[in-house]
């Protein structure tokens, strides 16, 4: 370590009389992919090691007792040949799910080898990625009321859910807030941002809440044929995202015996559950993301703001996984309402889809802050009618 020099991931100080700074950068390590802390080695990479008795050991024990919430660090101490003194190395190994740390109750990054605190708003995103009560979705909104909601939508939810069998048949009787606090959308009256999402009315707090449609000539983005921005709940998007679809792609028939059964460009229910996948697991907190549906000539693309799960990666998503959703109460709300599978099937459903019809495999992109799905067709084929 001493060898690559100091950078993003070690730390050289020379003694522990240098114990805070080296806490702020173990602190910087552990809000990103781990590292090194040294003591014992001058800024040159020259090991000079210290001399290591009780109350060194106690002072450091102490000080890894402010880094919050707990972290796990490894200490060892490696004596210097012919010496009676150490170098002290303090590993913090990547915990992402616990970002953001703490130390006295400030946050610290690390670029490259510079140590500085934390802004507000990284400090907040890393806050709202940890989930739970943090979570963007989980957090209250004290200006949202019941009556921004759309009680349509909500008693919508309640009789596909009872339908399905996902939710008690007693659950149309209870009035609007009981359903609510089951869907974990109302905690001592207040409600969440993750209501608006689903159920949302008046959106005008919630920018994000926004679709963008968009019909292009041929198979650049030179020309439009159609245009559209909406603004939503999830229900009312997904309605709008479909309707544009049968409105702007291509039926083929074939028929069979004394029956004709159409399909569009691309199969619906691969289209559906693309779009629902969007929806449901695209990152709320930035409020000028978006979900954004383009149909082409050959080709229709569907784009939502967030990333794959950390340890996701793209060979482990087509190929089988357990579902992870980032917004666990709206996938909650989408699941009872028949919306949404829990199995992480959804990948596998557009791909059968597609192999069906004979068009390509859906391919999957993402660039660490979105996720784009692509579906490719054959346009020379779309209108056609095949006979069997």
């Amino acid at each position: 370590m001493i060898a690559e020099k100091e950078g993003g991931k070690v730390e050289f100080k020379l003694t522990t009389g240098q114990l805070e700074r080296g806490m702020e950068t173990l602190c910087a390590f552990l809000n990103g992919e781990g590292g090194t802390v040294l003591f014992g080695v001058a800024d040159s990479g020259k090991i000079t090691g210290q001399e290591v008795g009780d109350r060194t050991k106690r002072e450091i024990a102490e000080a890894i007792r402010l880094i919050e919430p707990f972290a796990t660090i490894t200490v060892s101490y490696v004596g210097i040949p012919d010496t009676d003194k150490q170098v002290i190395a303090l590993y913090a190994e990547e915990q992402r799910y616990m970002r953001p740390f703490t130390y006295k109750g400030r946050a610290y990054q690390r670029i490259e080898s510079v140590t500085s605190i934390m802004s507000q708003d990284k400090y907040n995103h890393l806050l709202m990625q940890r989930g739970g009560k943090y979570s963007w979705e989980a957090m209250v909104n004290p200006d949202l009321h019941i009556g921004d909601l759309d009680e349509n939508a909500i008693i919508g939810a309640v009789r596909a859910g009872i339908n399905c069998g996902r939710l008690p048949e007693i659950t149309i009787r209870e009035e609007i807030p009981a359903i609510l606090e089951k869907f974990d959308l109302l905690h001592d009256g207040k409600l969440n941002n993750a209501a608006a999402v689903l159920f949302g009315r008046n959106l005008y707090d919630y920018p994000q809440c926004l679709l963008r449609l968009a019909r292009f000539r041929g198979t650049t983005k030179e020309a439009f044929m159609d245009n559209q921005r909406l603004q939503g709940n999830i229900y009312v998007l997904l309605d709008a995202a479909m309707s544009f679809c049968f409105k702007h792609l291509s039926l083929s028939g074939k028929i069979e015996g004394l029956y004709r059964e159409e399909e569009l460009s691309v199969p619906y229910k691969a289209l559906r559950e693309s779009f629902i996948n969007a929806f449901c697991h695209r990152a709320y907190h930035r409020p000028g993301s978006s979900v954004g549906i383009a149909i082409y000539d050959d080709r229709v693309e569907i784009e939502s703001s967030g990333a794959l799960p950390p340890d996701m990666t793209m060979e482990k998503l087509l190929g089988g996984h357990s579902s992870e959703p980032p917004n666990l109460i709206i996938a909650n709300v989408l699941y009872k309402s028949e919306l949404l599978e829990s199995w992480g099937r959804g990948i596998s459903l557009m791909i059968d889809e597609c192999r069906r019809v004979g068009i390509p495999d859906p391919e999957f992109h993402t660039d660490g802050s979105a996720v784009w799905v692509i579906f490719r067709y054959n346009r020379e084929m779309a209108g056609q009618v095949v006979f069997y």
